[in-house]
């Protein structure tokens, strides 16, 4: 098949219509529901590393019917946020590292977590990805979150080469129009599940097909 010159604002369409009936990437269905606040993304996101979204967002509402505030959870021990959280990967580690970056936010920052890429990477336990994730969702700042989807995607789609999610965000930043940034996790975390897959993507039902390069390797 002869392929297409790559048309941004064509495949966001197309991806956009494809994904319009899926369920939808977690901290964007978070956000939905009603869990708007930074610090509500930015512990959603540490819940979510390494764990599907099938089980962190149940576990994620789970500890905000709780406590949704630094200073709620910042009344919670460790052992309790981490039976919360148990469903999670490591949950011993990530109750401690919310426990932690809730009463850092209370003792530096008067309880209100600042809008700051370079604060939110200050935590232990997140990288760009939540930080810019968070950022993007609860505030709608202009930051690309890059997960395993989106690498693979956009790299095999031949619109990025690159070998890690952390050179995908540097290459993205240098070529996606702006009024993406946010929207591409929201669209390839559900299409990357359901049609664009790591192993045996359903090709046939892309409705991208005649722009992607079909690079399998990423």
């Amino acid at each position: 098949m002869e392929k297409l010159p790559f048309d941004v604002d064509a495949v966001f369409d197309r991806v956009r219509d494809a994904v319009s009936t899926l369920p939808k990437a977690a901290m964007f269905e978070l956000y939905e529901d009603g869990y708007t606040s930074l610090f509500e993304q930015l512990i959603s996101c540490l819940i979510s590393v390494r764990t599907y979204d099938e089980v962190s967002l149940p576990v994620s509402r789970r500890l905000f019917e709780q406590a949704r505030t630094p200073e709620g959870i910042a009344q919670l021990t460790p052992a309790q946020i981490e039976t919360l959280i148990r469903d999670c990967t490591y949950p011993e580690q990530k109750a401690q590292q919310i426990h932690t970056i809730a009463n850092q936010i209370l003792m530096n920052y008067a309880g209100e977590l600042p809008a700051d890429e370079a604060v939110l990477m200050s935590f232990k336990g997140i990288g760009v990805k939540c930080a810019h994730l968070a950022l993007g969702v609860a505030c709608q700042q202009p930051y690309i979150s890059v997960d395993t989807h989106v690498h693979r995607i956009t790299n095999r789609w031949g619109y990025v080469e690159t070998k890690t999610p952390e050179k995908t965000t540097i290459a993205l930043e240098a070529k996606l129009p702006q009024q993406y940034w946010i929207e591409i996790n929201q669209l390839l975390v559900p299409f990357g599940k359901h049609i664009c897959t790591g192993k045996r993507p359903h090709c046939s039902q892309c409705p991208v097909l005649n722009w992607c390069q079909q690079k399998m390797d990423q």
